[in-house]
């Protein structure tokens, strides 16, 4: 593989190296990603109170009614 030199990279506008940055991520599989202990057991905390948060949430047009009325 062939590196891009720093000259190239600051070269790229915010939006190309953003891009590449979710490219490059969304090219990893789980497998690749290592956790300590204490990240995998928060993901897996947060998957086991994903459904009830989500009946706790609201929606975006509530949310947003609210900020208006908090902050005008």
């Amino acid at each position: 593989m062939e590196n891009l030199t720093h000259d190239e990279l600051v070269r790229l506008t915010p939006p190309e190296r953003l891009t590449l940055i979710s490219q490059l991520w969304d090219s990893l599989e789980d497998s690749h990603l290592p956790l300590t202990a204490a990240q995998r057991g928060e993901l897996d905390r947060r998957l086991a109170t994903l459904d009830e948060d989500r009946r706790e949430g609201i929606t975006w047009a509530a949310l947003k009614t609210e900020l208006e009325l908090r902050c005008p």
